[in-house]
């Protein structure tokens, strides 16, 4: 399977001070790369998709459910179907995030 690079050089707004674009796709399984300003936001959403999430680098106050935590370079966290979850990038940052199934509402 080949990269479609144009699709994956375009950047989306994702939120205030948040931009996301899609690394890879297919209808099981999305890769989108997230990167955020100082005091960018992932804004309190939920969606039937499993999350995860890697920081590649900055810090984020992640609160997943009612659960809030600290996640830095390195870290990864799940976030389950349905879970109301947002987050705060505490320095300018990159994220890795995979869904499953595809996030159809990305294309």
């Amino acid at each position: 399977m080949q990269v479609d690079k144009e699709a994956t050089a375009k950047w989306t707004v994702s939120g205030p001070g948040a931009e996301r674009r899609i690394l890879a796709e297919s209808p099981e399984l999305m890769m989108v790369e997230f990167r955020f300003e100082k005091g960018g936001e992932g804004l309190p959403h939920n969606h039937p998709h499993v999350q995860t999430t890697y920081v590649m680098s900055g810090r984020f106050e992640f609160t997943v459910g009612d659960d809030a935590q600290i996640l830095e370079p390195g870290d990864a966290m799940l976030i389950p179907s349905n879970v109301v979850h947002s987050c705060v990038a505490l320095e300018a940052g990159r994220l890795i995030d995979a869904f499953t199934p595809r996030r159809d509402d990305f294309l």
